[in-house]
């Protein structure tokens, strides 16, 4: 079993020789130090096998992508689809209102609804940043739950959009399977859906598991925000308006604000423009569109009001971000072709 916490135990298992400047390892230490570095060659052969370039790689499996980075990434805008995220080498830092959410080979993250927020990444060319990306499927959490028979119970904790939690050993390693599986086509076809799903029961009878809970019954707060948010998501470049997001959700327009804000740590009508904006990178980036169309395409009715709030959001004007993106990430990453409706996700 590749347990991830223990990467990085060949460094920790070096120990000072008195008579020598550089270190050594004890030979009670050697086949643990041995063992760990295999496995970290291990990890690092898959992803160059299955993620070769820096960026979002999708994977053969709906729902899964892996994520590279060879250099380290400023703080900058992102946003993310609800979703596990497993880093196997480095580490991100997530930024949402005054939070600050760090994930690594110890804690991964899990999103229970989408969320824009900040993060940057640390790696490097010899060690670059090296995770997966799990979607939450909500159908597959709804049959887990039955099966758990936990349709309704009490939260143990607060909900919440984001948080990270430690890694335990049963996560990783299926983590480790359904990279293994991955690799194989026909394993990837037989052998990874089963994975994903235990990979899902584990999160969700984890220790912040409610939060994926809350966000499918619309009896609570939380439920009733991840339901307006799955909407604004389904329908951000149609008309939408708060007061008919909070009667849809079932709350007074004021519960709705503070609720929402509590959840996302923004207002319902800048939560709908950083939706759109983010789309609309997406758009430039990966399907080449110009910042007209793409303004278009998200329901921005003036170019100008697009661009100015476009450069607000990332600091940039329309098109030096997409230079920006594509220097970082070498080329476009490769098109999404099914004409869906679509989550935004961001290294």
């Amino acid at each position: 079993m590749l347990n991830f916490k223990h990467y990085s135990l060949v460094r920790h298992y070096f120990v000072m020789s008195p008579s020598l400047s550089q270190p050594s390892l004890s030979s009670a230490e050697f086949p643990l130090a041995h063992a760990a570095h295999a496995a970290q060659q291990r990890l690092i052969e898959v992803f160059d096998a299955l993620a070769p370039k820096p960026g979002m790689t999708r994977s053969s499996l709906e729902g899964v992508n892996l994520m590279r980075a060879n250099s380290p990434l400023p703080r900058m805008p992102v946003m993310y689809e609800p979703s596990i995220v497993i880093v196997c080498q480095g580490r991100k830092r997530g930024y949402l209102g005054d939070q600050v959410f760090q994930y690594d080979a110890q804690q991964y993250l899990v999103l229970s609804v989408p969320l824009p927020f900040e993060c940057e990444t640390e790696a490097t060319p010899d060690e670059p940043f090296l995770g997966i990306s799990i979607r939450v499927d909500l159908t597959m959490v709804a049959e887990l739950l039955m099966a758990l028979n936990e349709t309704q119970g009490a939260a143990r904790n607060e909900p919440l959009g984001i948080y990270s939690t430690p890694l335990d050993p049963a996560l990783s390693n299926a983590v480790q399977r359904l990279l293994d599986a991955l690799v194989s086509p026909l394993d990837a076809r037989i052998l990874a859906p089963g994975i994903v799903r235990e990979i899902c029961y584990r999160v969700l009878t984890g220790e912040q598991g409610d939060a994926i809970r809350a966000a499918l019954t619309h009896q609570n707060h939380f439920g009733r925000v991840a339901k307006a948010l799955r909407r604004i998501h389904a329908d951000y470049h149609g008309a939408l308006d708060v007061d008919t997001l909070a009667a849809e959700a079932g709350m007074s327009l004021a519960v709705f604000h503070a609720q929402f804000k509590a959840v996302t740590a923004t207002s319902p009508m800048q939560y709908v423009k950083t939706t759109r904006l983010h789309h609309a990178r997406l758009l430039m980036v990966q399907d080449g569109l110009n910042a007209g169309a793409a303004a278009a395409r998200v329901g921005y009715e003036s170019a100008s009001q697009f661009s100015r709030e476009f450069k607000r959001l990332f600091g940039l004007s329309p098109v030096d971000e997409v230079k920006r993106m594509r220097a970082i990430y070498d080329s476009p990453p490769p098109r999404i072709v099914k004409p869906v409706a679509r989550y935004v996700t961001a290294v």
